[in-house]
């Protein structure tokens, strides 16, 4: 019997009915639900009902048309629409050059026709996992026009300064801060203010890419490079080429591709997997982790000479708990703004509640204080909200739950039998939430995605 998809619902648009049938059996082991169609028109009521997690459009419709001319006109509406939108593109005819021009447009990813279903599944999760990634850390539309990491406390103004000094520059950038604090928001903001604001900004999550198709994520390879390379496939950095590179969770690159992380950054050449000839590449890189310090410059855990690299300008993002005087602003923000998504008034705050708020110790940072105000706009009656309507955990239970008793003795004992057990129990407890269940079972997101994968999960 097999586990429930992680996520919730995928669009694949190809005018090749064997293509959209075979997709859509193969994605069902990712999405609750797959839908498909012959062309865009087709399919943007769908994407209309409802916000998908990946949009997969082909890059070709017109009989004989190979330049992916449509499709990239496509794409451009697509992100019109929903400038958030996760958009793998798709097609037959793909070289290098249309790759890099439909990621620089703005598409998450690219993937080519024949495929190996693994990459296609390991692409695909990626992508969505990045979209989720966006919901769960994006703050709202900024407020007249400004920065979107709202707070004018001390801690806070420390941050806006340090990037409006930083952004200008082509420094690299090294965001440090804990889950929830909004460390893709200090990205974008200095590739917002940065002299390459007009180019392209991508995003590599490593905590969401399984460790054995990093290399090749970041780097690209050629055609033959690996069994399953059946054609190039251009890497982030090359892609990111002209703009801004973000590397989300740093700390979870392996030991063995830092150094040529390091090689790409001091030469500013890359040499995908496979290739003998280097390409040139002009990236700004921005890191984000939220390592601890002590492990960040531990010499076994990551090379100090990369972090050198990276850390040219340091920004410490701090939690929510440092600095409680922006928490008000952060409240009246965010039920105006959920009060508006979802066509609620918006909600009165009894004192109460408003108290309750303003000294919770909000261990998920302000991505936590999204969620209870999000829900308790959802579920709000006509009557002021009181503390009970943001299911706060108090202090005391945290620390409770933090040491459960121990669990009894399993009966069996194979190890293979008894791990694929405790990442279902894992799964299933966070509702398929990879980053939650992760932090259960003491592993990166990389290492729970490599055990699902490994047992068929």
């Amino acid at each position: 019997m097999g586990t429930a998809p992680e996520f919730e619902f995928c669009v694949v648009i190809d005018d090749d009915d064997d293509i959209l049938m075979a997709s859509r059996l193969l994605l069902r082991r990712l999405f609750r639900d797959v839908a498909i169609a012959n062309t865009p028109d087709e399919a943007l009521p769908l994407i209309a009902a409802r916000t998908p997690d990946v949009v997969l459009l082909d890059a070709n419709f017109a009989r004989g048309a190979t330049d992916a001319t449509e499709g990239l006109a496509w794409l451009d509406r697509l992100l019109a629409i929903d400038p958030e939108m996760v958009v793998v593109m798709i097609t037959a005819h793909a070289g290098v050059q249309v790759a890099v021009t439909a990621m620089k447009r703005g598409a998450t990813d690219f993937v080519s026709k024949p495929w190996s279903n693994d990459r296609l599944l390991a692409t695909v999760r990626t992508a969505a996992s990045l979209r989720r990634s966006r919901s769960a850390t994006n703050a709202p539309a900024p407020i007249a026009g400004g920065s979107p990491l709202l707070g004018a406390s001390p801690a806070m103004a420390r941050v806006h300064s340090l990037i409006a000094r930083a952004a200008p520059t082509d420094a690299n950038v090294l965001v440090l801060g804990e889950n929830g604090t909004g460390k893709e928001l200090v990205a974008r903001e200095l590739h917002r203010q940065s002299l390459r604001a007009d180019k392209v900004m991508l995003t590599v999550d490593l905590g969401a890419v399984s460790e054995d198709l990093i290399d090749s994520e970041l780097f690209g390879h050629v055609k033959g490079a690996f069994t399953d390379a059946r054609t190039d496939r251009v890497g982030r950095i090359q892609a990111a080429d002209g703009g801004t590179l973000f590397l989300d969770e740093i700390g979870n690159l392996p030991l063995r591709l830092q150094p040529k992380l390091l090689t790409v950054l001091e030469q500013r050449r890359v040499t995908p997997v496979g290739a003998n000839k280097p390409v040139p590449v002009n990236i700004r890189v921005v890191a984000a982790t939220n390592l601890p310090p002590e492990k960040l410059r531990d010499e076994a855990h990551f090379r100090q000479d990369l972090l050198f690299r990276l850390n040219t300008v340091e920004i410490d993002l701090p939690p929510l708990r440092e600095r409680p005087e922006d928490v008000p602003e952060l409240i009246d923000h965010y039920l105006e703004h959920y009060a508006r998504r979802y066509a609620r008034p918006v909600p009165a705050l009894s004192p109460a509640a408003r108290r309750a708020l303003l000294t919770h110790h909000w261990p998920g940072n302000v991505r936590a204080l999204r969620h209870a105000l999000e829900r308790a706009v959802i579920l709000a009656r006509d009557v002021p909200l009181e503390p009970d309507d943001f299911a706060l955990v108090p202090a005391a239970a945290r620390v409770v739950a933090a040491a459960p008793a121990p669990p009894p003795a399993p009966d069996d004992f194979n190890l293979e039998r008894v791990e694929r057990r405790l990442v279902e129990e894992a799964l299933k407890k966070h509702g398929y939430n990879i980053s939650l269940a992760a932090a259960e079972l003491g592993l990166s997101r990389a290492a729970l995605y490599r055990r699902m994968e490994k047992h068929g999960l």
